[in-house]
């Protein structure tokens, strides 16, 4: 168990920008919260992403603080940071381990397990990883896989909570914003590393040079703003997701803020949260810990 034993403990899968709109929820609700990432993860919006501590050591986004972690001890020591600041207004400070095979379960079970990847697909997530399982988005199946689905599709069902079945399938289409979908995410056109001529908050018109891929030009697919680009020097692949352009023209400062989506689904997997403890409160005779 977690040392601060009032407090139920979430780990999260991914740290990416949707991810941390559910990390931001669960920590203002004060949950303890560990964030499992990869060694390199690909976050396209880098700046309101905290797997970005991966890379930096520390990564803030809005009032989160990312760290690094080494080991569990390590995450242990952050999140006691949070518990000796008692004021509403502050900063959170939560631990980014790199862990992504979630070795981490060898030590300690979480109360809540939350797959946040938004992978597409399943990648070994199993009902008995915690006592309450959730997962974002399509390739997972409430009832089989977790016990409660999210849906990530844009639309009128954006944050439902699915207690048996699916979410829907991934269409490979984003979602359109302004009237554009597949314009505004732009895919590697070869394989090789990434380097970025324009960075995040620029505003390019369409045709525009935004990037190179060794001789390979990466060229604005619309006009708008940049709000998300892969780190220079990452190594893609071709038809790797690159650059994301907002063609709304919103300020830049939106480039440094949560999501209206992933403010949405973090909310909703608070009240999954809560629901599957209030489940767990019922079979323990009120206590939140087994």
């Amino acid at each position: 168990m977690m040392d601060n034993r009032n407090k139920p403990f979430v780990l999260v899968r991914g740290a990416g920008d949707i991810a941390t709109g559910v990390i931001q929820k669960l920590l203002h609700s004060g949950m303890d919260v560990i964030a499992c990432e990869t060694a390199h993860p690909s976050a396209i919006r880098r700046y309101v992403a905290l797997c970005e501590a991966v890379y930096e050591g520390r990564w803030q986004v809005e009032d989160i603080i990312g760290i690094k972690a080494l080991d569990l001890d390590d995450c242990k020591r952050i999140l006691t940071l949070n518990h000796k600041e008692k004021k509403i207004e502050k900063t959170y400070q939560m631990p980014i381990i790199i862990d992504s095979q979630l070795e981490l379960l060898k030590q300690e079970k979480p109360d809540i397990l939350i797959d946040a990847i938004l992978a597409k697909k399943n990648l070994g997530t199993q009902m008995d990883m915690a006592f309450g399982t959730i997962a974002l988005g399509p390739g997972f199946s409430a009832g089989k896989d977790v016990k409660i689905v999210i849906e990530t599709m844009r639309g009128h069902d954006l944050g439902r909570l699915i207690f048996e079945g699916p979410a829907m399938q991934n269409t490979g289409t984003p979602g359109i914003i302004a009237g554009y979908g597949k314009e505004r995410v732009i895919h590697s056109p070869a394989t090789g590393a990434f380097y970025g001529i324009h960075k995040i908050t620029d505003m390019v018109d369409k045709g525009e040079i935004i990037g190179k891929i060794g001789d390979v030009q990466v060229t604005a697919s619309i006009s708008g703003i940049i709000r998300g680009m892969i780190r220079d020097g990452y190594m893609v692949s071709q038809g790797f997701k690159i650059v994301d352009i907002d063609p709304r023209h919103e300020q830049k400062k939106n480039c440094f803020t949560i999501s209206d989506k992933a403010r949405t689904i973090g909310g909703a997997a608070l009240e999954a949260v809560m629901i599957l403890l209030g489940t767990m409160n019922l079979k323990s005779d009120n206590t939140i810990k087994k």
